[in-house]
């Protein structure tokens, strides 16, 4: 019930989209497309454990290269947002803390969420690995 009405919440998909567009909108489209792609195969995976075994280890190996694609996009993402910001750093003469605070937070949030895709797929392939061998 909580989870719910956290969901209703518009401050929490207003800030949720807020740190989206912040994070770069090319890299965290392209992490939640990863994120969605992970979730569609190991929904594929949990319905054919009982039918099919071998369908099931390709959806669980799929899954995985999908969630490591996610986390690695979302390293790049930060590198170069990283790179982005040293740029800005160097090119501005009065440069204070808040400001640089601020570009760094930025370039974290596609490792973020890269990291984040990374784990809710290695959930559901751990509970995928232990239904297949149950």
């Amino acid at each position: 019930m909580n989870t719910l009405l956290l969901l209703q919440d518009q401050n929490l998909t207003t800030q949720a989209s807020n740190r989206f567009t912040e994070g770069g909108p090319f890299f965290m489209t392209l992490i939640l497309i990863c994120l969605i792609v992970a979730i569609v195969l190991q929904a594929i995976g949990f319905l054919n454990h009982k039918k099919n075994p071998d369908k099931v280890k390709k959806m669980i190996t799929l899954s995985s290269d999908v969630s490591i694609l996610g986390l690695v996009i979302g390293l790049l993402g930060s590198i170069i947002g990283m790179m982005e910001a040293f740029d800005a750093i160097e090119s501005i003469e009065n440069m204070s803390q808040n400001m640089i605070a601020g570009g760094l937070k930025v370039s974290f949030l596609t490792a973020l969420f890269g990291s984040v895709t990374f784990i809710i797929a290695r959930i559901g392939i751990i509970i995928l690995k232990a239904l297949q061998k149950a």
